[in-house]
């Protein structure tokens, strides 16, 4: 046998799997070949979307089913044995797999990350590979796991056979925890981003804790009724019977598993505070879903039950640590024992990336000064100053603003697709209640269709309220637009947001990143892939903060005498609220717990005529006279480093191309050379090359589509630029088709118009020849022996390419 001729392929099979048996390896349970690590970034192409190529690891060796200890990475005889090892080692670093092995077949180069087998890097032949038992031994040790702790840990995950298991950033998370519990850590925060599954991760890290009996009671908390019962009704259905909703009623201490809201269990009054007739070491684990909210405060309300049930274990879940001066998650919990960030969720293809559309209006940018005198809409004179961004529909309503920002909204649903979800977040209820006046003006065809197509959902409102749930339903159409404040802000699973407007002044990362999460989830059945975030407030200037997609960061707490920012005493960064005054993280309310309360400003209410419109001890005025226009609009795209691009598309597109191909010549070569072009400009895709609107840029410049070959030659090698159809009529001029006859040349005529309908694309798919008006000429089968054979037809085509692109070599 010459093993140089076998394929990767052959190698696994012959020579790596039976080495694996023969160490003791159960191939069934224990070795999972081809494993999925990640999806595949999402690319945008217009309307039209497609993958990168998804990461797999050769082989995951797990010592139970969700203890992943080891990875393989496998090439075929042609490489030398560690030509793998660096691929293996990335796996690793994902998968938290600290034995890492390279084969060609001859045997493994095995990198050892724990420090305990010896030196780093060892070879090692066929029949030396490590049994199980021996790599979980060198694991336990590693993470310093005591033979007790074993118990726990090996405990398997939840499996109903569906075949839904924890994504691999999951098990990591999954495992992290549990061993920090098994080793007696009583403070753990996980840190995932919003739509990365954050209540299913917890589920499973309940479900091992307490099938294996180290954690016997639970209790999970959280500050929305919505998140109880989705939590209740879906991820953690199997507890059955044994778990239970707390009401604001009695405690049974019959269940294991018990699901709260703060408020059930909380009140102003001693016998309001339900929690307390459960004994303080009722619970051995407490975990608290975003956890950087009610409870995070050291003197909120909230925060007494989790000093009350202060012996047991807590676990903090949440998408955006806290950390500011008055609260600190990493001061209770300790640093994250896991982050997946949303880059990090965007990169691998489980969350979804998102297009930035800045829109710049003339006040804003310049301000807006009154005229001497000048009174506003109820007669209150205005205070003569100027007024910014920072006032307008806070200290100063425009009227006319609201009007032009709904009717940059619609005219953006309408070009894209105007049933779209979309929620556009307001100033306040006030601001969010004249947002939805006005899109309703603005939309009167859709609005008599259903008068739901936009809904205010605030947290004063019931009926707005109530629409909350279809909104969030993906087999629901309407409502289309939620005008809201703070409601929708955090913890509404809103699978099929396709649009997020922000027209809210946006100072905090936290809260900046809760309101980006409604857009980030993935929805396969509804064709939702991307979103776009429309901006008229510069709140994604935020995205260039360090801290909005980074490892939080402790803040700097000022010593005695140290100067302090005047801010800081008057304003709580995530909430633009006066600290200590009634903000969603002071706890103190006097809710229904079953509502789904949350905060909204309370400075929302305008004073009518002669009023004086004096709200909270600031003066509102409004003035309805002031033209507002749209003066810059400008795109900008997510790339594939996770950053915002901010230089030009085209400069854009320019560096990274040459970082391909220098050289025009170097591009032309390997254009020529491709088997398939298309290949050559789904590779260029992935280095974040957005071809969709290069080729409508290009294209209004000459009035028809380019080939994206002449996309790039123009754009990045300053060449003019042809369109399809000038390119076909080039080769039809060479009467190109003489040398053939009949159905073949029939066939090759039709592939040229497909291409200048088309593009490269079709005619390099044999597919086409099953569609329209192929099927006219005749049968596929028939279609390709007209040319001889499947090979003379592809090398047909690959001729017609060639004359294609002649003209530019």
């Amino acid at each position: 046998m010459d093993k140089k001729a076998l394929t990767e392929r052959d190698i696994c099979t012959k020579f790596i799997t039976p080495a694996l048996k023969q160490a003791g390896w159960n191939i069934q349970s224990q070795v999972r070949e081809e494993f999925p690590v990640t999806n595949g970034r999402i690319i945008v192409r217009g309307r039209m979307h497609t993958r990168a190529r998804p990461r797999r690891a050769d082989y995951v060796l797990h010592y139970k089913k969700n203890l992943p200890i080891a990875i393989i990475e496998a090439k075929d005889n042609k490489h030398s044995l560690g030509d793998g090892m660096q691929q293996a080692l990335s796996y690793s670093d994902a998968l938290d797999a600290p034995f890492v092995f390279s084969s060609n077949g001859d045997g493994f180069l095995f990198h050892d990350r724990t420090g305990l087998f010896g030196q780093t890097e060892t070879t090692l032949s066929l029949s030396e590979f490590p049994d199980p038992d021996t790599l979980w031994d060198l694991y336990c040790q590693h993470k310093g796991i005591s033979p007790k702790a074993r118990e726990t840990v090996e405990q398997p995950y939840y499996d109903d056979g569906s075949g839904r298991t924890p994504r691999y950033y999951q098990t990591v998370a999954i495992n992290r925890t549990i061993e920090a519990v098994a080793k007696g850590q009583d403070r753990i925060l996980l840190v995932m981003a919003t739509g990365t599954g954050k209540t299913f991760t917890a589920f499973q890290i309940i479900w091992r804790l307490w099938k294996s009996k180290q954690k016997k009671r639970i209790l999970f908390l959280a500050d929305r009724n919505i998140l109880v019962d989705q939590t209740k009704n879906n991820d953690f259905k199997p507890f059955g019977q044994a778990m239970t909703k707390v009401t604001n009623r009695t405690a049974d201490p019959s269940y294991e598993v018990y699901l709260s809201l703060y408020q059930a269990v909380t009140g102003s009054e001693e016998d309001q505070n339900i929690y307390k007739q459960f004994s303080p070491d009722f619970f051995d684990l407490v975990v608290i879903d975003e956890c950087h909210r009610g409870s995070a405060a050291v003197d909120s309300a909230w925060r007494q039950i989790l000093e009350y049930f202060s012996s047991a274990t807590h676990i903090g879940l949440t998408a955006t640590p806290k950390e500011t001066k008055e609260v600190s998650n990493i001061d209770y919990f300790g640093d994250p024992v896991y982050t997946y960030s949303l880059k990090q969720g965007i990169e691998d293809g489980f969350l979804a990336p998102y297009k930035v559309v800045r829109v710049d209006l003339d006040k804003d940018l310049q301000g807006w000064r009154p005229s001497k005198g000048q009174t506003d809409k109820y007669g209150k004179p205005i205070d003569d100053r100027i007024y910014n961004q920072k006032d307008f529909d806070k200290t100063l309503i425009l009227e006319k603003r609201t009007l032009t920002v709904a009717a940059t909204i619609t005219e953006f649903l309408e070009s894209t697709d105007p049933y779209q979800k979309t929620i556009v977040f307001c100033e306040d209820i006030d601001h969010a209640e004249r947002m939805r006046q006005a899109l309703v003006n603005l939309n009167p065809k859709r609005v008599k269709e259903n008068r739901k197509y936009v809904m205010r959902i605030t947290g004063d409102e019931a009926e707005g309220k109530a629409e909350l749930d279809n909104f969030i339903n993906p087999e629901e159409r309407y409502p289309v637009i939620a005008t809201t404040s703070k409601l929708m802000t955090t913890g509404v699973d809103a699978q099929t947001c396709k649009l997020i407007v922000l027209d809210q002044r946006i100072q905090s990362p936290t809260e900046f990143k809760q309101i980006i999460g409604r857009g980030t989830r993935i929805n396969d059945d509804y064709n939702k892939h991307w979103f776009t975030i429309l901006d008229f407030k510069k709140a994604t200037e935020m995205f260039a903060d360090p801290r909005f997609d980074g490892d939080p960061v402790k803040v700097y707490e000022p010593k005695p005498g140290d100067p302090i920012n005047p801010d800081d005493e008057t304003t709580d960064p995530d909430t633009e609220e006066p600290s200590g005054g009634c903000g969603e993280e002071s706890g103190d309310y006097d809710v229904d717990p079953d509502s789904d309360w949350t905060y909204d400003d309370p400075d929302w209410i305008i004073g009518g005529p002669g009023e004086g419109g004096d709200t909270g001890g600031r003066t509102r005025y409004v003035v309805d006279n002031v033209d507002v226009e749209v003066v810059a609009q400008r795109v900008q795209y997510l790339g594939p480093d996770g950053k915002l691009i901010t230089e030009s598309l085209k400069d854009y597109t320019r560096k990274q191309v040459k970082e391909q191909y220098a050289t025009l010549d170097e591009f032309l070569r390997r254009w020529q050379e491709a088997d398939r072009k298309q290949a050559i400009i789904e590779e260029l895709a992935e280095h974040g090359v957005f071809w969709e609107d290069l080729i409508k840029d290009v294209g209004n410049k000459l009035g028809d589509e380019p080939d994206p070959f002449d996309v790039i030659c123009h754009i990045v090698y300053d060449q003019p630029a042809l369109t399809r159809k000038e390119r076909a009529r080039q080769v039809r001029k060479q009467d190109y088709f003489a040398k053939y006859q009949g159905a073949s040349r029939d066939v090759l005529d039709a592939l040229l118009d497909k291409y200048t309908d088309a593009g490269i694309e079709p005619i390099e798919d044999v597919k086409v020849l099953s569609l329209a008006p192929f099927t006219h000429i005749g049968s596929p089968m028939e279609l390709i022996q007209a040319f001889g054979s499947k090979s003379d037809y592809q090398q047909a085509v690959k001729a017609l390419e060639d004359e294609l692109y002649q003209q530019s070599s």
